[in-house]
């Protein structure tokens, strides 16, 4: 039995003090907008709503789905996230396999030539002007080709594929087997792991973008919903959801301070959903893809 010293006892009395710390100021905001996105907008605006939802309405979340832009932004950036995700892992395996095989010739020099990108890029004229130059400006191919295979994550997926042992692939080898076949019935079912890392990362990141919307993207019925947020949050442009006719400037206000919380929620909701049900590969696919990488 191990017995913990008065250092170890604590220690671990700062870290759980610590931690608890951190949860509280990452987790209050989170409730906090959901509480005021559900409550009478007039006990928000007072002060009244500090942690926990009062006079509870949706009025709020009716007039957000209500309006179409919102739900055009929302499905433009399900397609954008579902399409570019498997773009990025289709690329990123691709490039990345190769590069985990010692006998592949001039790995090494190719590998720099990849890293290399990490430290200069070609900028955003540049990246324009190749946009451009594809003819898909003003398409939703703008959204999901640039930047198709981020090079931390080939780095991280590579490390991953080399940890794999080398006597499977020599066992496949031996009976046969080419080197797609290898990659498709061997490494990727044994690579559930980083795959599930990597549509976090890739997900996550089609999921907020919105730069690639406000420089490619004049057709605002492609934009995506990060874009309409912004417009609505920063711009204040929400009269579509508003009944003009039937409220008061003062209920207005109101009204506009509900919708903009509720905004964050509905723009939020989809990312906190799916983190639960990768989480438990992160931990094993990141750090074994990070090991030696």
């Amino acid at each position: 039995m191990t017995h913990k010293g008065i250092h170890d006892k604590v220690f671990e009395t700062i870290n759980v003090i610590a931690l608890s710390l951190i949860l509280i100021v990452v987790l209050y905001p989170l409730v906090f907008v959901l509480s005021a996105s559900i409550s009478n907008p007039y006990l928000v605006i007072r002060g009244e709503v500090l942690l926990f939802p009062k006079e509870i309405t949706f009025q709020a979340y009716t007039r957000v789905f209500r309006d179409s832009a919102v739900l055009t932004g929302f499905l433009n950036t399900l397609v954008y996230a579902s399409t570019g995700t498997m773009i990025n892992l289709a690329m990123t395996t691709m490039g990345a396999y190769p590069l985990s095989r010692p006998n592949l010739p001039g790995r090494k020099i190719v590998m720099l030539a990849i890293l290399m990108t990490m430290f200069f890029s070609g900028g955003l004229i540049p990246t324009y002007m190749v946009v451009k130059s594809l003819g898909i400006i003003n398409t939703y191919w703008a959204m999901v080709l640039p930047g198709a295979v981020s090079v931390f994550n080939l780095i991280v997926m590579r490390t991953f594929f080399e940890n794999i042992p080398g006597e499977l692939h020599e066992a496949a080898m031996i009976d046969g087997s080419s080197q797609i076949r290898t990659l498709l019935r061997i490494v990727l079912p044994l690579s559930v792991p980083i795959l599930a890392v990597m549509t976090l990362f890739y997900g996550v990141a089609h999921w907020n973008s919105f730069f690639n919307g406000l420089i490619y993207l004049s057709d605002r019925e492609k934009y995506p919903l990060q874009l309409i947020i912004r417009e609505i949050l920063i711009q204040s442009q929400m009269q579509e959801m508003m009944e003009l006719a039937d409220e008061s400037a003062a209920q207005q206000q109101l009204m506009g301070e509900s919708i903009k919380y509720a905004l964050i929620v509905v723009t939020s909701l989809p990312v906190l959903l799916l983190y639960p049900l990768l989480q438990r590969y992160f931990v094993q696919g990141i750090m074994i893809g990070a090991i030696k990488g």
